[in-house]
């Protein structure tokens, strides 16, 4: 069993209240989970997600109590695990209900919920919550965050987080690792967004190896704004809510549009 207890959420009181809920609900899932569950249960494999990968028992659990709090409100909800459910609303909670899902069933305390309120396919607002420490992240479009990015323009010497390299992509992954001055690794790509948001950090990327789904990018498209960051995808894709969990994208999150483009073209080669 993982020992370590799993805090509340400290939500900032302007947080739209879907969000809120949300996240309440799912750090107590979260925490009732591992309360029940050692590691071999949280990681057990039964079903496959609407985008195509394998379901552990933690993401069903997490994601289930998610979904009381959309039905709850009648609005619709898109998430890695059941996909798409349509309320009839014009708005939708998008929801990444454990990103980080591997580290959490083997304890170690690096994962997050991550969601974002969408209205006519635009996202609006925007809150990431580090499951181990309680600690959020809340934006707003078009409104400054109370957290900032580090500023920095340029990826020489710069500290970047990627998604572990692939054989499809290990060249681009060694172009940006050659270059920068520290890399690391943390397998969370909601939390490692929000790291570069706060500026504890300077860029996030997946190397071209097309692995993010939009769950994994939403809330970075608000509050990477919303702090003086970018985000964008490596290829120049537009990031576009779609309800199609198999389309996949190689997300850019960095401190500033001329590192994320600089980032993004030496992906590229």
């Amino acid at each position: 069993m993982i020992g370590w207890s799993v805090p509340d959420p400290q939500i900032p009181s302007a947080t739209h209240a879907v969000l809120a809920e949300a996240a309440k609900a799912a750090s107590a899932a979260f925490r009732d989970a591992r309360a029940r569950y050692d590691r071999t249960e949280l990681a057990e494999t039964s079903s496959m997600g609407a985008d195509g990968t394998a379901s552990m028992r933690l993401d069903l659990l997490v994601e289930a109590g998610i979904a009381e709090v959309a039905e709850a409100h009648r609005i619709n909800l898109l998430s890695e695990e059941v996909g798409f459910v349509d309320n009839g609303s014009a708005v939708t909670l998008v929801a990444d209900p454990v990103d980080g899902t591997a580290n959490a069933a083997a304890g170690v305390p690096l994962s997050a919920f991550a969601g974002a309120i969408v209205v006519d396919g635009t996202p609006i607002e925007a809150l990431t919550c580090w499951l181990d420490t309680g600690r959020c992240w809340h934006a707003v479009a078009g409104q400054a965050a109370e957290f900032r990015t580090s500023g920095r323009r340029a990826l020489d010497g710069a500290a970047v987080s990627l998604l572990r390299p692939h054989e499809r992509s290990a060249d681009a992954w060694w172009r940006v690792a050659k270059r920068a001055a520290r890399v690391r690794i943390l397998s969370t790509s909601c939390l490692e967004a929000m790291l570069v948001a706060e500026g504890s950090t300077d860029a996030f990327a997946d190397a071209a190896s097309d692995t993010h789904r939009i769950v994994d990018l939403v809330a970075a498209m608000v509050a990477l704004p919303a702090a003086g960051g970018a985000v964008l995808d490596v290829h120049g894709r537009p990031l576009e809510i779609t309800p199609d969990l198999h389309r996949r994208w190689s997300g850019v999150v960095a401190a500033t549009q001329e590192l994320a483009e600089e980032l993004a073209t030496t992906i590229r080669g």
